[in-house]
């Protein structure tokens, strides 16, 4: 090879990733693999965590991976759950370790027990210690590396007393972690009143706030026992169509708005938002749904502004006339004695 060939550096190839859903907080995130094949079918994986080794699912339209590789890019993925009003991790968040086998299941199924009967000894241990602390529930990581407690409480509480004896009984590394009513039901939840899978369960990450104006639009019941979920709050699924209901909202004129149909003038006394209808009130006070593509909005006369008095008010001109006085008695001089 001669000394003025120039070699051209090696092409790194593009990183493999797939979509797995983990731990029991249900968290999205991409792992790095290496197979050049995945299964058509839903199945469990074995991944490498910050946390340690843990059980995930595999997520998504598996039929969109070609020899392994997502045909998605990160932007798309990212896209895709911003509008579905899923969070996700975009940024590396481990690695592919194996496709889980029986014997991975048959051991998390272990595990589990065991965590139950730690989170028994660690509700114990709170109530030994009198801890202001209620223990939702807790997770062993499949690798054995540590347990994580779930658990509930209105203030900090300080438990370095209680993971020193739960670390000291099971000689692991403990870490708790504080949440609130709609992480418990994510934890805890049941099949809700739709018959459904609790959402917050099934498939949201990122837990937005809910609040009675979504109610009101979508005209649901205001009864909190109707639309309070299992955490005892707004249900989730009232923000759904909050995006809907809002843009439809727009379209619709404003009460007391004057429009022309085709059965004549009047003003707006009602809308409905869904059938996008307005509900008019004609001269003869006769009332009349029309389609909001059937009016028209009759503009209001511009109000004319008022011309500005160049007479100041009586309180200036008092000032005005007081300021006058006393410049003519200053320039007159001191009154004679």
């Amino acid at each position: 090879m001669s000394k003025n060939t120039v070699t051209r550096p090696k092409q790194v190839k593009n990183k493999k990733y797939m979509l797995v859903r983990h731990s029991r907080m249900n968290t999205i995130g991409l792992f790095e693999h290496h197979e050049t094949k995945i299964p058509k079918v839903h199945t469990r994986v074995v991944i490498k965590t910050n946390k340690g080794l843990e059980l995930g699912h595999l997520v998504g339209q598996l039929s969109l991976y070609r020899a392994g590789q997502l045909k998605f890019d990160s932007g798309q993925i990212k896209k895709y759950f911003e509008d579905s009003n899923i969070d996700i991790s975009i940024d590396k968040t481990g690695k592919f370790v194996r496709f889980a086998t029986s014997a991975d299941i048959s051991e998390e199924r272990h595990l589990q027990k065991i965590a139950d009967e730690e989170m028994e000894c660690c509700r114990r241990f709170v109530k030994e210690l009198d801890l202001p602390m209620k223990i939702v529930d807790a997770e062993h990581i499949f690798g054995g590396e540590r347990v994580i407690f779930y658990f509930m409480s209105d203030g900090r509480v300080d438990f370095r007393d209680l993971v020193k004896k739960i670390a000291h009984e099971y000689q692991t590394r403990i870490e708790m972690r504080q949440i609130g009513s709609r992480d418990e039901a994510k934890i805890l939840g049941d099949v809700e009143s739709c018959g459904q899978q609790c959402c917050c369960q099934r498939f949201l990450k990122l837990l937005k706030p809910v609040n009675m104006r979504m109610a009101k639009m979508q005209k649901a019941t205001l009864d909190p026992s109707k639309i309070s979920g299992y955490c005892g709050r707004l249900k989730c699924c009232l923000r759904y169509e909050d995006k809907t209901y809002t843009e439809l909202k727009k379209r619709l004129p404003k009460k007391s708005t004057k429009v022309k149909t085709k059965h004549g003038q009047g003003k707006v006394i009602g809308t409905q938002i869904l059938t996008q209808l307005v509900m008019i009130e004609t001269g003869d006070g006769q009332r009349i749904a029309v389609p909001l593509d059937e009016l028209e909005v009759i503009p209001s006369p511009a109000t004319p502004k008022k011309k500005k008095d160049s007479t100041p008010p009586k309180n200036q001109q008092d000032n005005v006339e007081n300021k006058n006085d006393s410049q003519t008695r200053d320039s007159a001089g001191p009154p004679k004695q």
